[in-house]
Parts: C-alpha cells; structure tokens; sequence
C-alpha cells in the first residue's frame, strides 16, 4: 500500500497524518510545493518521504506521486486528514481480496473543530482507495479518479480537520472562487448577474434547512452562510469573466 499526501505549509497538521499511516503502510508518499514552514522536516521525521512538484493542479500533485509509488494499491489522504484504525484494517482486508478497482472513504467532518454531521456533509464520500494504474482528472478544482466500472464503498471513516479557522477558510475562498470561474468560462459556460442574486439564497436554504445543517447549531448556521457567500463570489467572478469579454 502507497499512501499519497499532497500538501503544502501543512506544518499544523502533516506530523498526525503521516503518523496515522505510517505504521501500517509500505510506503508513504508527500508531494509538496513552494511550502514556506517546516511541512517537509516534519513529513520526513514521522516517516515519510517527501518530493517537491511544481504545482499546477491537486490532481497533478497526486499523479506526480501516484507515478513514484511501488506499491499495487494507493490511498490518498489531504494533510488535514488523519486514517482511523477502523479504516486502516479494513483497507488492508479489502486489498487482499478485492472486488472493485477503486473504492469511496466516508468523511467525517470537523469545521472549527465541531464535527458537522447535516447539512450535506455527512454524505462526503471521495474515491481515495484504487488501483495504482488509475489516476485523477487535472481539472482545477473538484478532482476526481477516472474510475473504470463500479466503485466500492469502505465502511470505517477518515477524519477531516477542513478548517481550523475562519482565517484558513477565506484562504481558500479567494483561490477555490477563482478557480471554479476560470474553469467554468473555460468550458464556455455563462452566467447572469441574477445569478448572483438567486443562486447564495438557494445555497443556504438548501444546506441549513433542507438538508438539516440547523441541527449542527451556530457552526451549522456559520457554514451555510459561508458556503452561500461562497457560491455568490463563484458566479460573480464567472460573470466578471463574461463581462470582460
């Protein structure tokens, strides 16, 4: 078993993930770029190692790794995710005789360090176990494996610290936005300024109440607003990129 670790100023969270494989796996793979703290010392004393790739996409980092592994089966966590016990026996039991190419994790969640069990994020279920042949699209934002046929679902969950602070959050805003639009206009798709008026609405609704995110209380409320403000700066920048042209 390859783990795969894309990161970068991971420094607050890469010693725990590294540790939580490193004990189990044969190999543990850190792909890092332009990291200005001590992500790369601390990969490397809890046991990984650790290669620079210049960055162009979170799907490229993990192919770049991908490509190094000597190992059949790869499991790919982000620095802020940590394998559980559970999860760990039961990716080993599935290797040994296994029945997909490629199987779903379920997440569980923590925002502000608040487990979020509603609001859609209890369903967060990624494809982080597959064979070492498949590899992740290169779009730049939601990446995804190019599976081949059915997909399996493991039962024990990974844990994901998302954001430790709001700080961390609007980091990511910014870059994640920006991204979407760039890759939307890319595709030829458009937008309308009411878009931007109708769309953050029918997000938080959606999250908060349809899908229960009031049952996280205020982290609950906190998070649907954000991710509201969050489409609204996705569509008004697709805009801003219709407009220009």
């Amino acid at each position: 078993m390859t783990v795969v670790i894309a990161a970068r100023d991971a420094a607050a969270h890469i010693r725990e993930c590294v540790t939580s494989v490193v004990g189990w796996a044969s190999e543990v793979l850190v792909v890092e770029n332009d990291s200005r703290d001590d992500t790369v010392a601390l990969a490397r004393a809890a046991g990984a190692t650790v290669f620079t790739n210049p960055f162009r996409t979170i799907g490229a980092q993990r192919n770049a790794a991908i490509e190094r592994a000597t190992q059949p089966w790869i499991f790919v966590l982000d620095a802020d995710e940590r394998c559980t016990p559970e999860l760990a026996a039961e990716i080993r039991t599935t290797v040994a005789s296994p029945a997909r190419d490629a199987y779903r994790v379920r997440r569980r969640n923590f925002f502000l360090r608040r487990e979020i069990r509603h609001g859609g994020w209890e369903k967060d279920r990624p494809v982080r176990l597959f064979r070492a042949s498949l590899r992740y699209d290169e779009r730049p934002v939601h990446e995804h494996v190019v599976t081949k046929g059915a997909v399996g679902t493991l039962g024990a969950p990974m844990l994901h610290y998302t954001y430790d602070t709001l700080a961390q959050y609007f980091e990511k805003f910014d870059r994640y936005s920006r991204w979407w639009a760039e890759q939307q206009h890319a595709r030829g798709r458009h937008t309308s300024a009411a878009a931007v008026l109708v769309k953050p609405p029918a997000r938080f609704v959606s999250m908060y109440l349809l899908r229960g995110g009031f049952r996280d209380g205020p982290h609950g409320l906190v998070l649907a607003v954000l991710a509201a403000l969050s489409v609204a700066a996705k569509y008004a920048r697709l805009w801003a990129l219709d407009e220009r042209r």
